[in-house]
């Protein structure tokens, strides 16, 4: 869930947060490691040059070997994480590019292993050879990988080092079939069953926690300690999913407001003078932003369970509420709008729309160019009557990109929207000027949606959309797509 409510942090905040994790990393395995340590960390460069690989495969080959108890075999994977943690970035892609490349699937033990199947005439035979299959399918790096399962903050080393394998999958094909094992270990251990739901307060988060809150949040920036107390006020609620092997280290978050009827502005809703209300009479939940907190875990669907849970959380501690809702950005609007006006935006405009906008700025029949001159290289909000002039065009834009603008596989364009209906939700409103920052302009034209999660229709809503594609929608969207 990517530029998105549901997103990551920002590179550079991200990145920090992974190099102080790997720090803190190397510290703890030290000792474990021991005389395995010595023996690899004290010749081995920071970017791993060709007999320095050679010592690292020699390693490898070690670490699975069946020799020695428990102790050895943890003290050899805390060695061979070191050493992965003492590289740097191009040292990291070679030892990454040597899993890939020499601890793969063995060919011949796998051909054998099917010509066995096939060969197979009585069941016996058959389940022996199906067993022997089953293992030649497995490669060495599965069993590699998962060693690191038994170290302490051995599954967030995993978690981390899909984040950075993962940007280097793009330039290196050969790396896919690593990723795609590494992302097979982590999705049976981040099983939603495993994980526990937790509400952050400021009483009860350490400072440490309540850092990291800070540095994820990419939807809406935290500006400062004040902002977050205010997001973790009477009226408010912060829920995360956390992992028992990773304790202090949110997975996914939500930030609820509880307020009355249907949030249509963030900055209102994130106003810190605004007073506070009292959750026991609000008739409504407004979830304003949901983030990714693990760029490792990407691809790992928990977003789903989390809303859920939530909201049968608070539907039980708050009765009052009958609005379930989310006011959410548009992150790809501005750029699917750019392209459509960059081939003319002759067609763009509706008779009304161009003699409305005809009164307001001379918009002529013959003024090629002028929305996309407008929308993308002027102030145009800063003008009352021209945004007035304009606000039917984006509003019935945006409600086109939202609802009709699909990938090949019949899903909606628009990540947010995806993610939101998959999860059973209705399109219910798009609220003009919601969002007046400048990433709010950039992105959405200041435009957020609210979609609606209602209890009795969610299971309806998700079926509709993941088998056929079906958008529900509230009839003020329709009504948007009809003029």
């Amino acid at each position: 869930m990517t530029a998105m409510d549901v997103r990551t942090a920002t590179k550079a905040e991200e990145g920090n947060l992974l190099r102080q994790a790997l720090r803190n990393l190397r510290a703890r395995w030290q000792n474990i490691a021991g005389t395995e340590y010595d023996a690899t960390q004290a010749s081995t460069r920071p970017d791993l040059p060709e007999d320095d690989l050679e010592r690292l495969r020699k390693q490898m080959h070690d670490c699975l070997q069946a020799r020695g108890g428990e102790v050895t075999a943890r003290a050899r994977a805390a060695a061979l994480g070191q050493a992965y943690l003492a590289l740097d970035a191009k040292g990291r892609e070679r030892f990454l590019r040597l899993l890939a490349d020499d601890f793969d699937v063995v060919e011949a033990d796998l051909e054998a292993a099917i010509d066995a199947v096939h060969a197979a005439t009585d069941p016996q035979d058959r389940r022996r050879a199906r067993r022997t299959l089953r293992q030649a399918l497995e490669s060495p790096r599965s069993k590699l990988l998962t060693q690191f399962n038994s170290l302490p903050e051995g599954v967030k080393f995993l978690v981390n080092m899909r984040a950075e394998l993962l940007p280097l999958i793009r330039s290196n094909p050969d790396l896919l079939l690593l990723e795609d094992d590494l992302r097979s270990l982590l999705a049976t251990w981040f099983d939603v069953d495993f994980l526990e739901l937790r509400r952050i307060t400021w009483d009860t988060a350490s400072g440490a926690l309540l850092e990291k809150l800070i540095a994820y949040e990419a939807v809406h920036a935290i500006e400062s300690w004040d902002d977050l107390k205010n997001r973790l006020d009477y009226d408010r609620r912060y829920f995360a999913y956390f992992h028992p092997r990773m304790p202090n280290e949110p997975l996914i978050f939500v930030e609820v407001a509880l307020v009355d009827g249907m949030a249509d502005n963030v900055q209102a809703l994130l106003d810190p003078r605004a007073p506070v209300h009292d959750p026991k009479t609000a008739n409504a939940a407004i979830f304003y932003s949901i983030n990714n907190a693990q760029r490792g875990l990407d691809g790992i669907s928990f977003g789903n369970f989390l809303i859920k849970r939530v909201v049968d959380r608070l539907s039980h501690e708050f009765p009052s509420l009958k609005i379930f809702a989310t006011l959410s950005p548009i992150p790809g609007y501005m750029t699917w709008l750019q392209q459509l006006v960059a081939e003319g935006d002759q067609h763009l405009l509706l008779p009304a729309e161009r003699k409305a906008l005809g009164t307001v700025a001379g918009v002529q029949k013959g003024a090629k160019g002028w929305l996309k001159e407008t929308l993308f290289a002027t102030p145009w909000h800063e003008d009352e009557a021209l945004a007035k002039a304009l606000k039917p065009v984006l509003m019935r834009l945006a409600a086109r990109y939202l609802v009709r603008e699909k990938r090949p596989n019949g899903r909606v364009l628009d990540p947010v929207a995806h993610f939101h209906l998959s999860n059973g939700a209705r399109m219910e409103r798009l609220n003009w000027m919601a969002d007046r920052s400048a990433k709010g302009l950039k992105q959405s034209a200041g435009l957020m949606i609210n979609y609606r999660y209602d209890l009795a229709k969610i299971d309806a809503h998700h079926e509709g959309y993941r088998s056929s594609g079906k958008v529900a929608l509230a009839p003020a969207v329709k009504g948007l797509l009809e003029n």
